[in-house]
């Protein structure tokens, strides 16, 4: 809650006042209100945070800067936001895949939304109808979640070149993202090897294998494995190196930090990876593991999938995405004992909490049983002790 023991000052000066252990201040500049986020609130008995007099001194300098309000732009979310996109790619140098994500939200969600109203008169409410409207699109709370961080960026973008006094996206109480979804797809071994003999397409057949094994047994993601190239597999450490990804067509870095990693190559990996480099046509260093068989070009991504649903079919296996030949690897580590924080390096999540999926494959500890046993009167053949 807003703290509310905001004191009269004289007119002209603005209100300062805490929000969220935060200190915010608020002003007029011709007739329209602009608020500011000052800093967090000093904590008694430290220097964390701004004192009284500090955030006074930060108020002051905002509203040196904001003198004026331009009245005579009506600039729109349309606008604004192509801007914005401009900034993110030239300046701020952010990925293809994540600028091409954020234009197609621009264009497929907030233009159709909020049209040609002005953004300075975007209010909270009008925020929380397009949230409202997201989610009953059936659209998952994480989707709405990622439109609003987009959103709150556009505005934030706005206020910083005097466009906009304020960003209503703050206001908002964000959708709760979906919990860990129990339900995790994978293959266990026998079907892994099924799904092998299932990839049988005259021309990709070989290459597809590979692919396949090296997706359920070294937890790739599809962009990883179709820019791997072979300098980034060394048989002779038995690690596979990450270091490139190749999605909607763009070269690039993965997805995040830790996602650049090496993740350990089993022996039969190794062995398939060795058979596919002598049977290849493109098999120097700096040329792709998984390349189209003739061309030696990236795969196509999306007849890739449709090979892979193709042979599971063949082998009456179930109905999974591509996606799923990593989660095989999630689950069938964790089911081995593999700690949770190895596995979350090995498989490039950023947050611990993506990799405590798995956690529910992991053995019990030892001697789990008989502790159950011991507390619930249960003996080991199921009859009472």
């Amino acid at each position: 809650m807003a703290d509310q023991s905001r004191r009269r000052r004289p007119h002209g000066s603005g209100s300062l006042f805490v929000r969220g252990g935060a200190w915010y201040g608020q002003w007029r500049v011709g007739g329209r209100l602009v608020k500011r986020k000052l800093g967090p609130k000093r904590t008694p008995g430290t220097r964390d945070g701004l004192t009284r007099s500090q955030a006074e001194g930060r108020l002051r300098q905002h509203m040196e800067q904001v003198k004026s309000m331009p009245t005579e732009r009506r600039v729109d979310v349309g606008e604004i936001g192509g801007l914005y996109l401009h900034h993110l790619e030239h300046v701020m140098r952010r990925k293809p895949s994540t600028v091409q994500d954020y234009r197609i939200m621009l264009r497929r969600h907030f233009i159709p939304y909020f049209g040609r109203s002005p953004i300075s008169g975007i209010t909270v409410a009008r925020v929380s109808g397009y949230m409202t409207e997201k989610l009953g699109q059936d659209l998952s709370p994480k989707t709405v979640n990622n439109h609003l961080n987009f959103l709150h960026g556009v505005f934030a973008f706005a206020i910083k070149r005097d466009l906009a006094a304020s960003n209503p996206v703050s206001g908002v109480d964000r959708p709760r993202p979906d919990g860990p979804n129990p339900d995790i797809r994978f293959l266990d071994r026998g079907e892994l090897e099924a799904l092998m003999q299932g990839a049988r397409d005259e021309r990709f057949g070989p290459t597809d294998r590979a692919v396949f094994l090296t997706a359920a047994t070294a937890g790739l993601r599809q962009g990883e494995l179709l820019a791997l190239r072979w300098q980034d597999v060394d048989f002779k450490a038995g690690v596979i190196r990450v270091r490139r990804n190749f999605t909607r067509g763009q070269w690039g870095t993965p997805k995040s930090r830790r996602a650049s990693r090496a993740v350990p190559m089993g022996n039969r990996l190794a062995h398939q990876l060795r058979g596919h480099s002598l049977n290849s046509a493109f098999s120097g260093d700096s040329e792709l593991v998984f390349p189209h068989p003739e061309l030696g070009t990236v795969l196509d991504a999306s007849r890739l999938r449709l090979r892979f649903k193709t042979a599971l079919a063949c082998m009456g296996l179930p109905d999974l995405r591509f996606h799923d030949l990593r989660h095989t690897y999630g689950t069938l580590m964790a089911g081995v004992g593999t700690p949770l924080r190895m596995l979350q390096e090995w498989m490039g999540h950023r947050d611990y909490k993506t990799t405590l999926i798995y956690a529910d494959y992991a053995p019990n500890p030892a001697g789990a049983a008989r502790f159950t046993a011991a507390a619930f009167g249960v003996g080991e053949e199921g009859r009472a002790a």
